[in-house]
């Protein structure tokens, strides 16, 4: 596999912001430090940008904080206007944005377009909410005096975001903030910080003012997030990322008593009932488990089949799977990319051997593939036992494990017997048992018959140990307002 880049991949690079954003101007970090952004297909480095110190940190929730009392004034629909702008760019830009996230993450392009149509969304969608904000007016019962309910903007945000889905994770923040009139300082994340950075010049043509949006990519993330967490101006922190990270990070956020808002990891149960269309599982589950090269907290972790119907979904997901191309995501026809670095590689890896171990058997795939990047074969696995570690581990790559359930009561157990609770993927023919399943799984969403149910109109996020608040719909405004009440006496 070739390391040299094409034309248009070395211009789309030249013409990404190398520097921090902070008050507006796009600047060197402290002390000129940068750091290297690499192609995890080729492992070639592909960027060399500025790593922000804590220092810099700093600055910029100066300037967010220096910033908020202006934009929370801006008229809603001056604020509307402008996310509606950046919107549009994205659209003229899509192709710039989807390249640039196959470069930095390495999904294949097909997928990365559709995290440009799916996160340019959530600018649409929080454009149109910048204008419906409302709160309430009436009399108390007791009739002595009228009651007002307003919603005000919480302040001054920090956002920290994930590598895996680097367009969306921002746009889904960013948006629902500049909409409900908060400022943020972000950071994203070292792996895959240029589609950040790049999104963030779209913000500026479309006329966003200074210090209401400031990027901070660095290398050292603890050291530059505690001192903007620990700083008393700051109102609210948002984090995607892993659970241990999680807890850190809200023990942190105590000390200010900081809104947050977590969206943590994930364990999702893909359930398959006997009476389930096939056709339609096994749709579903090559969405659900591959989709992002199965690195997303959405994918499906266990694969949780009826014992009757096992062997005939097992035997139709392997000829899918034995039919993708691995390769870079530039390469037409590629469906599995590279994992994002050689430590994704090595867990896939032990989660297979280990699974092996208690008695399970590969399919297909369970290796690393030999040469340049980090590539692991997409993988098939059946029979996995009760206690292995894949049943309890977010896999974060292509391996599709199988274990089965005998009865309706079965399924839910196995569903539920895990700490985290953010998706689940049900496939059944019986109305009647879909909306038992609704109500018996312990997840924040679910996907009825459909193997993906992300959408900027639906509140995304988990319940138990994958999270707290939602992104997206009506409700993820919400997380960026507080409620004041005012009471005005009968005269």
């Amino acid at each position: 596999m070739t390391t040299a880049l094409a034309a248009n991949e070395t211009a789309l690079l030249s013409d990404v912001p190398k520097g921090l954003f902070i008050g507006g101007q796009w600047t060197d970090a402290e002390g000129g430090r940068t750091f290297d952004v690499r192609d995890p297909a080729t492992n070639a480095v592909i960027a060399s940008i500025a790593d922000a110190t804590a220092e810099d940190g700093v600055r910029a929730l100066d300037a967010a904080v220096a910033a908020q009392d202006d934009w929370a004034a801006t008229p809603a629909r001056t604020r509307s206007d402008i996310l509606r702008r950046a919107f549009d760019l994205v659209q003229e830009h899509k192709e710039d944005l989807a390249l640039l996230m196959t470069l930095e993450m390495g999904k294949p392009l097909a997928e990365s377009r559709g995290e440009v149509a799916y996160g340019g969304e959530f600018l649409r969608w929080f454009s149109e909410e910048a204008v419906r904000i409302s709160g309430r007016y009436g009399q108390n019962p007791e009739g002595t005096g009228r009651m007002i309910v307003s919603q005000r903007p919480v302040g001054p945000s920090f956002f920290i975001t994930p590598w895996n889905f680097p367009f969306a994770m921002a746009t889904r923040k960013i948006a629902p903030a500049l909409a409900a009139g908060c400022t943020v300082v972000i950071k994203p994340p070292a792996l895959t910080p240029l589609t950040t950075m790049f999104f963030t010049r779209l913000l500026e043509r479309a006329g966003l003012p200074a210090g209401v949006v400031n990027v901070v990519q660095t290398s050292s993330s603890s050291k530059l997030s505690a001192p903007i967490i620990a700083d008393p101006r700051l109102r609210k922190l948002s984090f995607t990322g892993s659970t241990d990270v999680g807890r850190k990070l809200i023990a942190q956020a105590a000390e200010g008593v900081l809104r947050v808002s977590m969206e943590l990891g994930g364990n999702a149960p893909f359930v398959v009932f006997e009476d389930a269309d096939l056709d339609k599982a096994v749709d579903g589950a090559m969405l659900a488990k591959f989709r992002n090269i199965g690195q997303a907290c959405t994918a499906a972790n266990r694969f949780i089949v009826h014992a009757s119907i096992a062997e005939e979904f097992a035997a139709r997901v392997t000829e899918r799977v034995n039919a993708m191309k691995i390769g870079r995501g530039t390469e037409d026809g590629v469906a599995i990319g590279p994992l994002i670095d050689a430590d994704a590689v090595d867990k896939a890896r032990d989660l297979v051997q280990d699974a092996v171990g208690r008695g399970a058997s590969i399919r297909t795939g369970g290796n690393a593939v030999d040469g340049a990047g980090t590539f692991f074969e997409p993988t098939v696995i059946t029979d996995v036992a009760k206690g292995s570690d894949i049943l309890r581990e977010e896999i974060f790559g292509p391996v599709l494990a199988i274990a089965t359930f005998d009865s309706e009561e079965d399924a839910v157990r196995l569903a539920n017997d895990t700490e985290y609770g953010l998706v689940s993927y049900v496939f059944t023919s019986d109305l009647d048992r879909g909306h038992r399943m609704i109500d018996a799984l312990e997840t924040g969403m679910m996907g009825l018959n459909v193997g993906v149910v992300s959408n900027a109109a639906a509140p995304f996020g988990g319940v138990k140990q994958s999270g707290v608040g939602r992104e997206g719909g009506l409700e993820g405004i919400h997380e960026y307002l507080s409620t004041k009440y005012t009471l005005i006496p009968n005269s």
